[in-house]
């Protein structure tokens, strides 16, 4: 991967980006991506869109999500504990024992989400898993007092992990989930105003906000911009380790390219072209099958404004909502060339229809 999208990529993911406060990672994606745009703006509730080729057609939205999964402080005891209340997928189970940062009106409070050891637990026989209320903060505060005056109820906290590199282009970081998708994005941005090929589609990057507790974001946006086509990407489980069911969740695996979603949301002439564009680029592709919906942006992009024409582009992701996971970047560079390819492969006023 090149330096200065490798240096982008860490910065986005390190960038705090809870959901429902994703101004910080918000102002690095614009930042980068305006670079590539003819145009950027956000909307009220902070999704961003970058614009190439304005007035052109058809307009193709690229969306990914740019939230990623938090806590909020929900009460202080006399103590000075802090318990919490889940914002998305939050595993309580895995996030014990970490590092957290609240994300306060003046700062961050460092702190640590409390553990009872082992030691104490000798009398217990296989203790039930947690529960979110039943986790605890431990910021070094002696009393409610004193911790009301560092935090409030409501601010937001992501845990501390950060972005490294392993080997064999594997990287690790919290919250790949999906940084990935709206650096995905801005590449494929990038790639189309570098490229010399004339391009006939309006192009709209798009980093939405509030994927993790409702999609909510992509509602807004795809409704505000009335695309006529849409490509999303997302993360989706590798289960090429371990304890994971190929036959329940199918093969799916790091290095082997991205992943291509049939059914559901996806549009089945979209997705013969992604598979058409891939082929003539020789970008690997993995298949994934779904039964009615994706857990994506996608499955409420789709039916906006009396159906717009989408497609499922998604990263291989192991360890999926933990701290660690772990994605292959040889993948993920493959995803931009893949956006790329299909907005150039994007005939004047071209319009997807099921064939009947």
């Amino acid at each position: 991967m090149r330096k200065q999208s490798l240096d982008f990529l860490q910065t986005l993911v390190n960038t705090p980006s809870p959901t429902g406060h994703e101004v910080r990672g918000q102002r690095v994606w614009l930042d980068y991506a305006g670079q590539f745009a003819e145009e950027t703006f956000s909307d009220a509730y902070g999704n961003c869109v970058a614009l190439l080729n304005k007035g052109g057609s058809p307009r193709l939205m690229l969306a990914a999500h740019a939230d990623e999964i938090a806590m909020a402080v929900n009460f202080i005891s006399d103590e000075g504990f802090i318990y919490v209340r889940k914002m998305g997928g939050v595993n309580a189970a895995i996030t014990k024992a970490q590092r957290i940062v609240i994300h306060a009106k003046n700062g961050a409070v460092k702190g640590v989400v409390g553990n009872v050891a082992p030691h104490l637990l000798r009398e217990e026989k296989d203790p039930p898993p947690p529960k979110i209320h039943d986790l605890f903060l431990d910021i070094g505060a002696g009393s409610r007092k004193e911790a009301a005056k560092l935090v409030q109820i409501g601010d937001p906290i992501t845990l501390a992990d950060e972005f490294d590199l392993l080997r064999n282009d594997l990287a690790v970081a919290r919250a790949f989930d999906n940084r990935i998708g709206t650096f995905a994005v801005a590449e494929a941005l990038r790639l189309l105003q570098e490229s010399k090929t004339k391009l006939h589609a309006e192009i709209c990057a798009v980093s939405n906000v509030q994927e993790e507790v409702g999609l909510l974001g992509a509602r807004q946006i795809a409704y505000s911009l009335k695309p006529d086509v849409a490509l999303v990407v997302d993360v989706t489980h590798a289960t090429d380790y371990p304890t994971v069911s190929k036959t329940q969740h199918g093969d799916v695996k790091l290095g082997s390219g991205p992943v291509l979603t049939h059914g559901g949301p996806n549009h089945p002439e979209v997705v013969r072209r992604l598979e058409a564009v891939a082929k003539a680029g020789k970008i690997p592709l993995q298949h994934g099958a779904i039964s009615s919906n994706s857990g994506t942006d996608a499955d409420v992009i789709f039916w906006t404004r009396g159906g717009i024409a989408s497609g499922l582009v998604s990263l291989p992701n192991r360890y999926m909502h933990s701290p660690v996971e772990v994605v292959s970047l040889k993948d993920l560079e493959k995803i931009p060339e893949l956006l790329a390819a299909f907005a150039q492969s994007l005939k004047p006023g071209e319009q997807f229809k099921v064939k009947i």
